[in-house]
């Protein structure tokens, strides 16, 4: 549906976008996860056809649509966006926001498209209220059922969930992905949210700094991090001092762990490894003890920061029932079945 092929994207001489190349299959959703200003949003506004390309090409279904000297107008794309602020007219209603791009097909035609839109993102009876009447959340299903309306190759959503609160964000982000795999939509979500990423994409891409770092399931972007911004940036985690002991076996302070790879660095080579929170699990019998220095509830959970005897710090989840004060000292395992770890700076 969509390909990238090693695009460089450029503002007054400054690379936004550097070597980036992806491609996205027919019905696949995916996100671009980065910090701001890694360049992410500038590649949704290549692929829209909104920025031009110093460098690479950009094919729709097979067709170049961006090269170098040529950009195919974005009216032209036949795709959807569904924008951070909704865009929506203010002075057309509801229906009349969502039929906006169907002026080609017969009126009897275009109210069916409408009321079936409107049903499927929940929003049927609300066809003549005007959108200050409607909540942030109400607003974001119009515009989605806008963008659907042409029933367009690609979708492009630029932060569309931002302006709503976290809890809101994560329900109507599932209820979003519900609606295009019915549909059978091929969309591509810019995010600086890793849960947002996580809830919607097939696939997702770290971007840092202009480049595209990783490329992969959300599973495996956690458990498999490339590199160590990838490591730092997905998830919660501490990193640790090593020692190499083995290819597959690591010496650290809190003992040694053997993992589900094999490293190249030579043995007692200096290492960093990440412990995630959910690699250290409460175990009151265990000889290995942490002191509780932060708490937080997380309703079903409780996340600590435990300080081992050492010194150093690591994060555990117990379940919400274990409320230990800070200042207790709690027993911890590792049960680090996916060792990531990282040559020692």
């Amino acid at each position: 549906m969509l390909t990238l092929i090693e695009i460089d994207c450029r503002y007054n001489g400054h690379a936004a976008v550097r070597g980036l190349g992806m491609h996205v299959t027919p019905g696949n959703l995916v996100c671009l996860l980065g910090p701001s200003g890694c360049g992410k949003t500038t590649v949704l506004r290549a692929i829209a056809g909104f920025h031009a390309l110093s460098e690479g090409e950009i094919l729709l279904k097979g067709r170049q649509v961006s090269r170098p000297g040529f950009t195919l107008p974005p009216e032209q794309r036949h795709l959807g966006m569904v924008f951070q602020d909704y865009a929506l007219f203010p002075h057309l209603n509801v229906a009349e926001n969502v039929g906006f791009g169907l002026r080609a097909i017969p009126q009897t035609e275009k109210r069916a498209v409408i009321a079936e839109l409107l049903d499927t993102v929940g929003l049927g009876g609300l066809d003549r209220r005007y959108p200050h009447e409607l909540s942030g959340g109400q607003q974001q299903r119009v515009a989605l059922a806008r963008a659907l309306a042409p029933k367009p190759d690609l979708i492009l959503m630029d932060e569309p969930f931002s302006n709503l609160d976290v809890e809101f964000r994560e329900r109507l982000s599932g209820e979003v992905r519900d609606i295009l795999k019915q549909q059978g939509i091929t969309a591509v979500l810019v995010t600086h949210d890793q849960n947002e990423a996580f809830a919607l994409g097939d696939k997702v891409g770290v971007m840092h700094e202009g480049r595209l770092l990783q490329w992969d399931t959300p599973y495996n972007l956690y458990h498999e991090p490339a590199c160590r911004f990838v490591a730092d940036f997905i998830g919660q985690g501490v990193f640790l001092n090593g020692t190499l002991v083995a290819p597959d076996t690591v010496q650290t302070e809190i003992g040694m762990c053997k993992g589900n790879r094999a490293y190249p660095w030579g043995k007692d080579a200096p290492i960093e490894v990440l412990f995630r929170p959910d690699d250290i699990v409460p175990d009151p019998d265990s000889p290995l003890r942490g002191k509780v220095t932060q708490k937080a509830f997380k309703g079903a959970e409780f996340l600590y920061t435990l300080q081992l005897p050492t010194g150093g710090h690591v994060l555990s989840l117990f379940p919400s029932h274990a409320d230990h004060p800070v200042g207790a000292t709690v027993g911890i395992r590792v049960e680090a079945d996916h060792l990531v770890a990282f040559p020692r700076a």
